[in-house]
């Protein structure tokens, strides 16, 4: 029989008997403050339930979005169309070459990207800020 099967022998040590862990104290969850501002709550409620009142502020929400995206696209349209009427009316830049391609092709062609990726990044900006300040008077 080996000394394994046979149990611990003289010169091992007994396993010390470890008390069970206790169970952990309870907690209370709260999901709701309760000492929330009556207003945040009212506010809340008109903009669920869609009262008049709820609709007005989310309706003035949406038309400064709007407008935030209208001054966007303006501006894009605005400097991409006067790209051809600089080289309509200042012809000798549409002589200039770089690398063997004609500096219309290249401002034409290139420079819109990152143009776009620019006034893209900058309306995102601008969407969210409107947001917050959208869900700061909502919980004012």
């Amino acid at each position: 029989m080996s000394r394994h099967a046979a149990g611990p022998g003289k010169h091992e040590q007994q396993p010390k008997y470890v008390e069970p862990p206790t169970k952990p104290r309870r907690k209370r969850v709260v999901l709701a403050d309760s000492r929330a501002p009556v207003t945040v709550l009212r506010t809340v409620v008109e903009l669920e339930e869609q009262t008049s009142y709820g609709e007005e502020l989310v309706r003035q929400f949406i038309r400064i979005q709007l407008r935030t995206a209208v001054r966007m696209w303006g501006s894009v349209v605005l400097v991409l169309a006067s790209l051809p009427a600089l080289f309509h009316f200042l012809p000798h830049l549409s002589e200039v070459t770089l690398t063997g391609v004609r500096l219309p092709w290249l401002v034409l062609g290139i420079a819109p990207f990152p143009l776009l990726f620019g006034v893209g990044y900058w309306y995102n900006v601008r969407a969210e800020r409107n947001e917050r300040d959208f869900v700061d008077m909502v919980e004012k």
